[in-house]
């Protein structure tokens, strides 16, 4: 693995865990608002995930800038038009896959609904900004580090069925739901397969936002009628980033 893909590793490994320090400073800055002390360590979740998001994006953009910069090769690549029909086929092919997971973890006993979804709501409707963070931003991050780098370090050494799942198992841990562990690697499958097929990160990375956005937009928009589907419609958008 590259020198710079570790920094890249260790920048998103650190801005998971800045909350810890970040949004404890951004309530001192905001203590003196008047906010209720639940009001004001919310909004200052929000505001330091988005701040450390952009942080971090900027961050990893510069330390894989040579890679950008570098000559690929573009034989293994599946060209532009057939690239953006994979793209939106891979929206259909996500959601899909998170069905059946659901649907299992189901059958399992576990419950549908995403803890992570539902904070992640709960933030957006305190501070609105948060949206952009989970639609667009924390995909990209999430196929930078995810596919392009541990997908793609392992598949330089073994078959796609194992660099997949194993990357797509490490994929599901890093969102701290053991119990929803199925849902977010049969994501990763699904990001990892477009990846490979493509061979560009962009197929899967904006199958990915769109996947993340539709979400949003269900959950947020339509939050009413979403609370009257059936179990098995809401296992169906159970998982998020």
């Amino acid at each position: 693995m590259k020198k710079e893909y570790w920094f890249v590793i260790i920048t998103y490994i650190a801005m998971q865990l800045s909350s810890i320090v970040g949004v404890p400073i951004f309530m001192l800055i905001g203590a003196s608002t008047g906010m209720t002390a639940d009001e004001l360590e919310q909004k200052s979740a929000a505001y330091w995930i988005v701040f450390s998001f952009f942080v971090a994006l900027a961050l990893i953009l510069f330390l894989m800038r040579k890679d950008m910069k570098e000559k690929m090769d573009t034989s293994n690549q599946a060209s532009v038009g057939t690239s953006i029909l994979w793209a939106i086929a891979g929206v259909f092919l996500a959601l899909t896959a998170q069905a059946v997971a659901g649907i299992i973890e189901q059958s399992l006993g576990v419950q549908p609904e995403s803890e992570n979804t539902q904070q992640l709501i709960a933030i957006i409707y305190k501070v609105p900004m948060v949206i952009f963070v989970t639609s667009v931003i924390g995909p990209i991050l999430e196929e930078i580090i995810f596919r392009k780098i541990i997908f793609g370090s392992l598949h330089k050494r073994f078959n796609f069925f194992i660099s997949a799942v194993l990357s797509s198992v490490i994929f599901g841990l890093a969102h701290g739901e053991l119990e929803h562990l199925l849902l977010y690697t049969a994501m990763g499958l699904t990001f990892a397969y477009l990846y490979a097929k493509t061979g560009r990160i962009l197929v899967s990375m904006s199958a990915h936002i769109a996947m993340n956005t539709l979400v949003i937009i269900i959950q947020v928009v339509n939050r009413e009628q979403i609370e009257k589907l059936l179990d098995t419609a809401q296992a169906f958008i159970g998982g998020l980033l």
